[in-house]
């Protein structure tokens, strides 16, 4: 029996593995892609809760994805909160990336043209609908590449879960070369899944910056 066939015989893994990552992956950065824009609504106001705020994505910032997924997981029982594998996985991707989601916002902010966020306020839009309206669809489309680069990292941080058991596209792959000892041929196949996830993610933003365009935030 060939490598590749023994991976053949395998694939029920490695499907489920890769079920696992794009489930957690494209949950984990729905809402931490929310939770970072939101977070950018709360720092356009300077009062307390938008310095805590600050702190927060700066302390996100810092720390190594894999210490806060261990910390969550390894960590929390200790105060005596558990949480399944997967549920501190996901929780983990949320809170980091949102951190660098609404950094990645924020900068763009900095250097918004004031003169449609002047007309908008003239006109009685309430701050929430400002950021909503006006300010938050032209950060989305000036940043779409670096918005683009932190989506292919979320993705590539859902294989550091594997070791805190979350049985993801990674952990398949471990376990296919464990038993057979291939694992050469085993994060080969892995690699190719990745790839082809992130061509996937490259083409959406490519049609999301023809939208852009279309709009007249954008240029092609």
């Amino acid at each position: 029996m060939t490598e590749w066939t023994i991976l053949w015989e395998a694939r029920a893994l490695f499907l489920d593995g890769l079920l696992a990552t794009l489930g957690l992956f494209a949950l984990s950065i729905i809402c931490a892609f929310v939770l970072g824009c939101a977070w950018v609504f709360l720092l356009e106001e300077r009062n307390r809760l938008s310095i805590v705020v600050r702190g927060w994505i700066n302390l996100m910032r810092t720390l190594p994805f894999l210490i806060l997924a261990y910390l969550l997981y390894y960590g929390l029982p200790e105060l005596g909160l558990r949480m399944s594998a997967w549920t501190a996985g996901l929780l983990a991707l949320v809170i980091y990336h949102a951190a660098y989601f609404a950094e990645i916002l924020r900068g763009s902010r900095l250097v918004l043209p004031e003169g449609y966020i002047e007309a908008a306020k003239a006109h009685g839009f309430t701050p929430l609908r400002l950021y909503l309206r006006i300010t938050l669809p032209q950060l989305l489309i000036k940043t779409r590449p670096l918005l683009g680069n932190q989506l292919i990292i979320a993705l590539k941080d859902t294989a550091f879960l594997t070791i805190i058991t979350v049985q993801e596209l990674t952990a398949a792959a471990n376990s296919v070369q464990s038993t057979y000892f291939i694992p050469t041929q085993a994060f080969v196949v892995v690699i190719v899944m990745y790839w082809l996830i992130s061509i996937g993610l490259e083409l959406a933003l490519k049609r999301a910056g023809r939208f852009g365009a279309r709009r007249g935030f954008d240029h092609v």
